[in-house]
């Protein structure tokens, strides 16, 4: 899948190419191409290696965790509820903790720590693999979760929004809460058919229970807070989480009579390595989604889709179904965002910020931008990261399931937004 994937990002992005240099005569796509491959091999790299900081650094807490005990009381109080979606991973194992540890960054949008807790996660799912170059079934559920991303505390969009003066960022945020949950919800479903697990198991419904009972008191809390004191809160929550677990592990290590600096540095060593062990397939990955931007091919599928979106309007009128008048508009404008949100979290951003600084805060194009941004991951890019970190070369149905749960998410980031703000 991923061959077909890369090849194809290529093929198109070359035949874009050749149609606006014969037919268009614009021969300079072919020189915003050659600058896209070589300037995006670089950032890959740069990415890499700025990654490979912050992976020795957790890699490192992860160790102290696991010696002071921290990891086996996680595994032992969630291995009951985790076995449910990870059926082939046996009781208790060290992959549940990180796996747990991974998903709670996410959803504090600590992404600078929920990645390499996900690396760590996803090496520990390595080992109970048969087949080291195939994806097993726990190694795609969990790929899944991740790149679907429910994400509670939305930290950093709301700190962008802050900074080009959104007079009210948090009243997006159950927009963003509902839009992630519908991702999450629609890509573990789709696991769940391929590999036949049974949701409809008490632990699971219990589960999804609290998280949506904890969801709605938040939500509560934080649309009766003022603007400065959400974006306090937001900030002490998440910086607190992470101080805290570091405290706890070294603590609990401490206590228990462990050389915390030893197991730290041979924990950064492992980090250190995986790090420079994604570079290749990150480097693959982002040059070849540069190129397909470059190309002109990521302009004329937006134009496709404009008109698609047109065509269904028009027939929803014969109807008299039509939506507002300002939904086809604001859905078009906003779209750049949500078909690159897929492909570069970077490219996203940038999207979601010229969309709102051409038409405005209050525009509705621009919060359907801003929950898109927030509705899901960077699919592509967690897959080469997360399966380059093991060597992964067969995804099955990772890459389908993924794409499933982005485009439930910016669907239902579409809908939410109108019946919000429309």
């Amino acid at each position: 899948m991923l061959n077909i994937i890369w090849t194809g990002f290529f093929l198109l992005a070359a035949l874009t190419a050749a149609w606006q240099v014969i037919f268009l005569h614009q021969a300079q796509v072919v020189n915003q191409m050659m600058e896209a491959l070589f300037k995006t091999a670089d950032t890959a790299f740069r990415i890499s290696l700025g990654l490979t900081g912050v992976m020795a650094l957790w890699l490192g807490l992860m160790r102290i965790g696991e010696a002071g005990g921290v990891m086996a009381v996680i595994c032992r109080w969630l291995s009951p509820l985790m076995q449910k979606f990870f059926p082939d991973i046996p009781e208790n194992h060290p992959a549940f903790g990180a796996m747990v540890m991974n998903m709670a960054a996410n959803m504090m949008g600590l992404d600078n720590a929920a990645t390499p807790l996900g690396l760590k996660a996803m090496q520990e799912l390595q080992k109970l693999n048969p087949d080291k170059e195939t994806a097993s079934n726990a190694q795609i559920m969990f790929l899944v979760i991740n790149t679907s991303s429910v994400t509670i505390i939305p930290v950093t969009i709301f700190t962008y929004l802050y900074q080009l003066n959104y007079p009210n960022p948090t009243e997006l945020f159950l927009p963003i809460l509902l839009a992630t949950a519908c991702s999450s919800l629609a890509g573990v479903i789709a696991v769940s058919i391929y590999q036949r697990i049974n949701l409809l198991q008490l632990p699971i419904i219990t589960f999804f229970l609290v998280m949506a009972a904890a969801a709605a008191l938040l939500i509560t809390g934080l649309l009766a807070a003022d603007k400065e004191t959400v974006q306090n809160l937001s900030l002490v929550v998440a910086n607190g989480f992470i101080l805290g677990i570091v405290t706890l592990f070294i603590l609990l290590a401490t206590v228990k009579r462990v050389n915390v600096y030893e197991e730290f540095i041979n924990g950064a060593r492992e980090g250190f390595t995986i790090a420079i062990g994604i570079i290749p397939y990150l480097v693959a990955m982002l040059v070849a989604i540069s190129v397909f931007r470059a190309s002109g091919a990521m302009d004329l599928l937006l134009g496709a889709v404009e008109h698609l979106v047109a065509g269904i309007c028009r027939v929803l009128a014969w109807f008299n179904l039509a939506p507002g008048p300002d939904m086809p508009r604001a859905f078009i404008e906003a779209l750049p965002t949500g078909l690159m949100k897929p492909l570069s979290g970077s490219g996203a951003r940038a999207l979601m910020i010229e969309t709102i600084q051409t038409h405005g805060v209050d525009a509705l194009s621009s919060k359907m931008a801003a929950v898109m941004q927030g509705s899901t991951e960077t699919t592509f890019y967690v897959l080469a990261v997360y399966f380059g970190s093991v060597n992964i070369k067969k995804t099955r149905h990772a890459v389908p399931c993924g794409l499933i749960a982005d485009v439930a998410g910016i669907g239902s980031a579409v809908i939410l937004t109108h019946l919000f703000f429309g």
